[in-house]
């Protein structure tokens, strides 16, 4: 059985060539992922190396992190305005402190440069989801159905960003600053015929 790459190791697959699968990377990564089943050493000079069927199959996986994706008896971000939302406490919590710390590792595996400050491909795909696990990670309560205070993230027209809104101004200020900490680049706004304040978030780039 193939054992499962490190991060690291994961960002040397991700990086090989689309076409030929030839890798580039350390000799010591190189060589781990020959021992994983995952790589081979070309017996010709210069002998690089290349994927395997098995490293070609990792590559093309998505990255399992089906602990922030929704789904039943999965975990699922709080957006606010739910009409069954789940239970608090300190089971909730764990759940949401893992299921940030499994997003950070996504980020870490997918994004080219291994980074953890900016957003990664499957919260650009999901960005409802993922502005929410931001802010409720960082502790700020979502809205409880109905009118209740509370933030609400909702998905937007522009394709790229998400709206967050909250009834008391301090406190959408706050999720501006966890966004922004989080790798999103949020402006607020007023809503012309309500005059209700919101955050536009889209997640950065570079």
């Amino acid at each position: 059985m193939t054992r499962p790459a490190t991060p690291a190791q994961r960002r040397v697959i991700d990086a090989a060539d689309p076409v030929t699968g030839r890798l580039k990377g350390t000799e010591a990564q190189l060589a781990a992922l020959v021992k994983r089943g995952l790589a081979f050493r070309h017996p010709r000079a210069p002998h690089d190396h290349f994927l395997t069927p098995a490293g070609h199959r990792l590559r093309e996986e998505p990255v399992a992190t089906v602990t922030v994706e929704g789904g039943a008896g999965v975990f699922s971000a709080r957006v606010g305005g739910e009409e069954e939302p789940p239970e608090a406490g300190p089971a909730r919590s764990r759940e949401v402190h893992s299921a940030w710390q499994g997003l950070l590792e996504l980020r870490r595996m997918t994004n080219p440069d291994g980074a953890t400050d900016r957003p990664c491909g499957w919260e650009r795909g999901n960005l409802v989801r993922a502005a929410a696990l931001a802010l409720e990670a960082a502790g700020h309560r979502p809205a409880d159905g109905g009118e209740g205070d509370g933030y609400r993230v909702r998905a937007t027209p522009q394709p790229d960003a998400v709206a967050v809104t909250v009834t008391d101004l301090e406190a959408l200020r706050a999720c501006a600053a966890t966004l922004e900490a989080a790798g999103w680049q949020p402006g607020e706004y007023t809503e012309p015929r309500t005059r209700v304040r919101y955050l536009l978030a889209s997640p950065r780039r570079v």
